[in-house]
């Protein structure tokens, strides 16, 4: 059996490369608003106002695009106190329910940061100097958050599909080991 459909690989790849884009050319506009804004300053004696502002948006903005696709490819800090002794037949168990674990965080978090969007809209909340809705940036926020808990739901379902043996070990899912080889 395959390990994943060629769909799913397409849909996964069109999505990486859409937030990658999107949040590689925050960073470029970053760099360009900090290089004009330098620039301004100390040759000709004149600022970009709103830089400070503009540039905390904008880094907020690629913190949260990026975090779907690093909870999707697994590249997010982790501690491996108990790899040692976990047995590596089972290593699939303890993938889906550290999962289902960041899964449920994540939604969590998603539903709570919405909850704070609505309210910034409510009230009118804005940037201090450039006067723009902060509400606009935290649904962003709030949907990259359930973004990334869907992949790590879809992630966690790979891993117990394969786990029970519906899909083929040895997939892109499957842990490697230190001489290169996948668990088995």
């Amino acid at each position: 059996m395959p390990t994943s459909s060629p769909f799913l690989l397409r849909v996964g790849r069109v999505m990486q490369l859409t937030l990658e884009g999107v949040a590689g050319a925050t960073l470029f506009a970053m760099m360009l608003l900090t290089t004009a804004d330098v620039t301004g300053r100390y040759f000709f004696n004149s600022p970009i106002l709103g830089t400070v502002e503009l540039t905390q948006l904008m880094l907020a903005a690629l913190v949260f695009l990026s975090l779907p696709v690093v909870c999707w490819r697994e590249e997010h800090v982790s501690v491996d106190l108990l790899d040692s002794v976990f047995p590596a037949r089972l290593i699939w168990i303890r993938q889906v329910l550290v999962n289902l674990i960041v899964t449920g965080a994540l939604w969590l978090m998603a539903r709570r940061v919405w909850a704070l969007g609505e309210r910034a809209m409510q009230w009118g909340d804005v940037t201090e100097f450039l006067r723009i809705p902060n509400g606009y940036l935290i649904y962003l926020m709030a949907i990259m958050l359930a973004a990334s808990a869907a992949l790590t739901l879809l992630r966690a379902l790979f891993y117990l599909l394969e786990g029970v043996g519906v899909i083929e070990r040895g997939g892109p899912l499957s842990p490697v080991t230190e001489q290169g080889g996948r668990h088995d």
